[in-house]
């Protein structure tokens, strides 16, 4: 960037929703600008960088930049090749998970520029980090074709004073060795004393005053303001792992140690049952050691730090999954009301079912924040959900979140990079293991993350999961102030909510179940995940099962269910139950804790584009789960789905 000026002089990628038009300028032809040419929308992660992508973890991403883009149209080294500086796509580009793969992969196949019409938060600050600009403002487009140098200025635009200052020092190391040599500095929060959210509030008191003093917290903080906070606890798994220590080593030196290890953690969850599932092709392209060595680097670093790691485990000998999902375990084992968490993917806002303010962030971010401790916040606005009345039977959270993903505040992309607080005495009659379906879900429409405030429900999971004192978990509990200011509220009455399924392709196309209409049969149906496999959710499955068993019924010929636990201790929780037997006989495939399918790593992806999968995962996303169709549902409408053949409800059985 000279004289503070970006001249692109790559070609610029329209991602259109015309396959020949896209095919057209991957073999050379450049498409004048047209600003009403259909571009493709809700571009996730997963299409930039699909899962099996991921298990690389340096330049070799450039090669396959893109090449899960709906319509298959992008093969291997297609961008790479193309001499591309920019690439143009519709809204929420980035959408879905938190894997800075995605940008990264943009970056080193030649791009300089992402313009689209909305951008995702985490996708975006991982752009930041790494020193890829992007934009929302679609007249740089015809100024970058006619070669024009573009003032840096153009692309901080909006973006609060650190944003800006990462960008104008090329990403986010960079900008912190400058901070740290006192030749940059966050400005001061200034924020005077106000009523603030749930979420203000806690972000408040993890304010860094004083770095080198360890002085935290200031009176108020607003949407809008900027600053490095403190995290209480750090995490990341063995998808990205890899990559953070690979940049930390860049950057601090192979010698340089974790600050504080014992808040950080560190999960093998995401790709423990990949072998059972790699297709052949990849195997022959030597995936197979690539995304084993994942593991390994990982758990060479954790000996190294003294960090602790949720690993395998095995029983006669064998490997039979994962010890928790990590999003699992930090609810059940590590994270407490009040306190600031930060995790490397995307689904970390499930935490906020404690009362924490808890998010994804990128490799970088995670990076940095072991050598800090901190990560880099800027103060989000606050949607707020007031849920009233009581749930109808037969519908539960999940069908809470996938009616209000479909609403136009979100669908239309108003929701990204805000938090989500769900209130009122609807959730508080909510289990805290259905609190979290929601906060988990919350990202799925690009929010920042999701949070319920603490209470008594909170406060007896606490003291029962993990033997804590009740007065000291009451005395952590973080409440919104009276008067305080939210972007909107959304009151909701949950009597009216009925279940709903999400039809292939994104978890904000709910739908009403009964509009699905022509028995839409099924192939597999999957009940587990973080979203999916909590007690609760053991506990909805086993009730629609139980009942088809007792009607001489099972699961249909032709379907195969399956049934994965979020943690060994979901596990433990369901076979004391006696679910493991009910389930088995029913006619249900039980796995072990892992990710697996959600990501396409585990039983129960689908292997043909034909096939058809209703699941209780969180997200959609094409290709996500294998190049079938999927359909998002309740524990409940899983369990009679594989029952009855085709998608339904509990009522049916």
């Amino acid at each position: 960037m000279e004289n503070r000026g970006v001249r692109i002089e790559g070609r610029i990628l329209y991602l259109t929703e015309d396959s020949s038009l896209l095919e057209r300028q991957l073999n050379g032809e450049d498409l004048p600008f047209d600003p009403d040419r259909p571009l493709i929308s809700n571009i996730s992660t997963d299409e930039i960088t699909p899962g099996w992508v991921c298990y690389y973890y340096d330049e070799t991403l450039a090669r396959f930049c893109l090449v899960g883009l709906r319509g298959g149209k992008i093969q291997k080294d297609s961008v790479k090749n193309g001499g591309f500086g920019v690439i143009v796509s519709a809204i929420s580009k980035g959408c879905g998970s938190s894997r800075e793969t995605a940008p990264y992969s943009e970056l080193k196949a030649g791009v300089r520029v992402v313009i689209a019409k909305s951008i995702e938060k985490i996708y975006r600050q991982n752009a930041q980090n790494i020193g890829l600009l992007t934009s929302t403002d679609f007249s740089l487009v015809p100024r970058i074709q006619a070669g024009e140098t573009i003032p840096i200025e153009e692309f901080t635009k909006g973006l609060d004073e650190i944003s800006r200052d990462i960008v104008l020092h090329g990403g986010l190391f960079a900008y912190n060795r400058a901070r740290l040599s006192g030749q940059a500095s966050p400005p001061a929060v200034t924020t005077a004393a106000r009523p603030m959210t749930l979420c203000e509030k806690i972000l408040a008191a993890h304010v860094i005053v004083d770095a080198r003093e360890k002085k935290l917290g200031v009176p108020a903080v607003k949407p809008g303001d900027a600053f490095f906070a403190r995290t209480d606890v750090r995490f990341s798994h063995e998808y990205v792992t890899p990559m953070a220590e690979s940049l930390f080593i860049a950057e601090m030196g192979k010698d340089q140690m974790v600050t504080e290890p014992s808040s950080v953690f560190a999960f093998r969850d995401h790709l423990t049952f990949l072998d059972l599932v790699m297709p052949k092709a990849h195997k022959d392209m030597g995936l197979q050691e690539q995304a084993a060595s994942l593991a390994t680097v990982q758990e060479a670093f954790t000996k190294k730090q003294n960090v602790r790691l949720y690993g395998e485990v095995h029983r006669d000998g064998k490997l039979v999954g994962s010890e928790a999902i990590c999003h699992n375990k930090v609810i059940e084992e590590i994270a407490l009301p009040g306190q600031l968490v930060a995790g490397t993917d995307s689904h970390t806002c499930m935490a906020g079912a404690l009362g924490c303010f808890a998010f994804g962030v990128g490799s970088t971010d995670m990076a940095n924040a072991w050598y800090t401790n901190d990560v880099r916040v800027t103060v989000p606005e606050t949607a707020k959900f007031v849920l009233h009345g009581k749930l109808r039977p037969g519908v539960c959270a999940k069908d809470v979140m996938l009616h209000i993903l479909s609403q136009p505040f979100f669908k239309s992309g108003a929701g990204i990079g805000k938090v989500l607080e769900f209130a009122g005495e609807g959730v508080r009659a909510m289990s805290l293991d259905e609190r979290a379906t929601l906060t988990n879900m919350a990202v799925e429409a690009g929010s920042f993350t999701g949070i319920i405030e603490a209470d008594e429900v909170v406060v007896e999971y606490l003291a029962q999961q993990r033997g804590l004192d009740k007065d000291a978990v009451r005395q952590r509990i973080v409440r919104a102030d009276e008067g305080a200011t939210y972007l909107e509220v959304f009151e909701l009455d949950l009597s009216a909510i009925v279940p709903m399924v999400a039809t292939p392709g994104d978890p904000r196309n709910g739908i009403p179940l009964s509009t699905v209409g022509d028995k839409q049969k099924i192939d597999i149906a999957y009940g587990g995940s973080c979203t999916g496999g909590k007690k609760a959710d053991m506990d909805m499955y086993a009730d629609v099962l139980r009942r088809a068993v007792d009607k001489g019924r099972r699961v249909k010929d032709g379907v195969h269910l399956y049934i994965q636990f979020g943690s060994q201790d979901i596990r433990r929780y369901a076979e004391g139950k006696g679910y493991l037997e009910l389930f088995k006989s029913a006619g249900a495939e039980l796995v072990d804790p892992s990710c697996g399918a959600c990501i396409k790593a585990g039983p129960g992806v689908s292997d043909a584009p034909e096939q058809v999968t209703v699941s209780a995962i969180n997200r959609n996303f094409p290709g996500r789960s294998g190049p079938g169709k999927v359909y998002l549902a309740s524990p409940l409408v899983v369990a009679a789905s594989a029952v009855c053949g085709y998608i339904a409800g509990p009522e049916e059985i």
